[in-house]
C-alpha cells in the first residue's frame, strides 16, 4: 500500500490530519478516549468527532475544546508524557509523539534564538496540541500507516498577518516556516494562517518523500478530514491510500556541455562514471554555444552520488561546472536476476536471465549481456542466436510452471 498526504488545498493542521486518519473508520470512542485522557494532564478538554459536509465534501471534523493549565517547557512535557500510561498507546506510538514535539521544540528554540531545553512552548503545552499528537500518532500507527510508504504534497499555507503572543505575524508563523524548511510550500490562496505548527510537524514526520505531482496508483481510497474555518472552498485535508504496481525511487540527472573532449576520453569516462555508482551513462551528440559540435554528457545517479560523480565529471573533462536536477521522480519495474540454462551445440550453460515485472505480469526478458558473449565465445555461436535461444527456453520453463 502506497499512502498520499495532500495539504495542497488547505493546507493541515493537527485536528485535519486527526480527522484524515479517523475518515479511514476507526471507534471514535476509542480515539476521544485517548485524545482525552493525554489531554487532560496539560488542560481540561472536551473532543468531540463528527461526519459533516464541508463544502459538499463529506469529512471528518475533530473539534478539541480545551482550557489550557499553564505554559511549559520543552523538557517538562517530555516527562509528564513518559509518565501517562494507556492500555491502547505503545511505545511506539509515545516515540513518535516525542520525535513531533521534539520538531517543535527545534523550530521554536531557533525562532527565539535559545536552547531546546530553555524554550517555553505555549503551543506544544497547550491541551488541544497534545490532544492532536497523541490522536494523530495513535492513528498513524493503529492503521499500519507507518510501514508502508507515504508520500506528501506541496503544503498550501495561506498568507496575511496573524496575531501572536509577540503581536502581529505574517503568515505562515516562524515556527510553521521552520518545521517546513525543506518541505515543497506554496503560498495562498487566501489571507488565512492555513498550516499551523503542530499539523506541520506531524506532516514531515510522517512523510518519507515529498512530490509535485500524484504517483501511479490503482485501487484507490480517499480520505478527508475538516478544518474548523468555513472557506469558499472545501476546509479539508485529502489522504489517498493505494497500491502501485511499480517501485518508485528518487534520482539525480547531471548534465554538462563537452566541445573539447575526444572520443577516447568519452568512453573512458563512461566506463569511469559507472564504477563511481552512476545508475545510467549516456552521450548525445549536440550543437554547442557558439554552433559547435559537441556531445551531452548526462548521468542518471542516486541523489547520495551526485557531489562524488559531479566531481569525477570535472576532473576527467575539465568543464567547469555540472547541473544537477536533483530528486527527479522515475517509476521502475520490478526486476529480478534468474538462473537459467540454454543449450547451444549440444551444450548446456548456465545463463542469467534478467525478468522485469510489473505486479505479477513479465512484462521483458533479458539474457545477461557478458553471459550470453561468454558462450558465445566458447560456442562460435552468434551472440543474438544464443540470447534468442535464452529467451525461448525461458519462455517455454515459464508457461510449464504455471500450468
Amino acid at each position: 500500500m502506497t499512502l498520499i498526504i495532500d495539504p495542497q488545498n488547505s493546507g493541515i493542521s493537527g485536528n485535519m490530519i486527526v480527522g484524515a486518519l479517523a475518515d479511514f473508520g476507526v471507534d471514535f470512542a476509542d480515539l476521544i478516549d485517548i485524545m482525552e485522557h493525554y489531554g487532560s494532564y496539560f488542560g481540561d478538554i472536551k473532543v468531540n468527532i463528527t461526519k459533516i459536509q464541508k463544502s459538499g465534501i463529506s469529512s471528518t471534523f475533530v473539534d478539541v475544546k480545551c482550557k489550557d493549565k499553564k505554559p511549559l517547557k520543552y523538557i517538562e512535557l517530555i516527562k509528564i508524557l513518559d509518565s501517562i500510561e494507556h492500555p491502547e498507546v505503545n511505545e511506539e506510538i509515545i516515540t513518535f509523539s516525542k520525535k513531533v514535539f521534539k520538531t517543535i521544540a527545534h523550530a521554536e528554540s531557533h525562532v527565539h534564538g535559545t536552547t531546546i531545553d530553555k524554550v517555553h512552548f505555549h503551543e506544544v503545552g497547550a491541551a488541544d496540541a497534545v490532544a492532536d499528537v497523541m490522536g494523530a500518532s495513535y492513528l498513524f500507527h493503529k492503521l499500519g500507516l507507518n510501514k508502508v510508504k507515504v508520500y506528501g504534497m506541496p503544503v498550501a499555507l495561506g498568507g496575511g498577518r496573524i496575531n501572536s503572543m509577540h503581536g502581529k505575524l505574517s503568515v505562515p508563523a516562524p515556527a510553521t516556516l521552520e518545521i517546513l524548511n525543506n518541505t515543497p510550500t506554496f503560498g495562498g490562496p487566501i489571507d488565512k494562517e492555513l498550516a499551523t505548527p503542530t499539523g506541520s510537524a506531524i506532516y514531515v514526520n510522517m512523510v518519507d518523500e515529498f512530490i509535485n505531482f500524484y504517483p501511479l496508483l490503482t485501487r484507490k481510497h480517499t480520505f478527508y478530514g475538516a478544518g474548523k474555518m468555513e472557506l469558499s472552498f472545501p476546509n479539508v485535508l485529502r489522504i489517498v491510500n493505494g497500491t502501485s504496481s511499480l517501485e518508485q525511487e528518487n534520482v539525480s540527472i547531471l548534465e554538462t556541455n563537452l566541445d573539447n573532449v575526444t572520443g577516447e576520453l568519452l568512453g573512458h569516462i563512461f566506463k569511469g562514471l559507472m564504477k563511481h555508482g552512476a545508475r545510467d551513462v549516456s552521450i548525445i551528440p549536440t550543437i554547442t554555444k557558439k554552433n559547435r559540435p559537441g556531445h551531452l554528457l548526462r548521468v542518471v545517479a542516486k541523489p547520495e552520488d551526485s557531489e562524488t560523480l559531479s566531481e569525477e565529471i570535472i576532473r576527467e573533462t575539465g568543464t567547469l561546472g555540472v547541473r544537477i536536477l536533483p530528486y527527479a521522480h522515475r517509476n521502475i519495474a520490478h526486476r529480478e536476476i534468474i538462473p537459467s540454462e540454454v543449450e547451444i551445440n549440444g551444450i548446456n550453460f548456465e545463463i542469467n536471465i534478467k525478468v522485469g515485472k510489473v505486479g505479477d505480469e513479465i512484462i521483458s526478458i533479458k539474457p545477461e549481456y557478458e553471459d550470453a558473449k561468454t558462450i558465445s565465445e566458447k560456442t562460435g555461436t552468434p551472440l543474438k542466436d544464443v540470447m534468442d535461444d535464452a529467451i525461448q527456453v525461458f519462455r517455454m520453463k515459464s508457461i510449464k510452471l504455471k500450468n
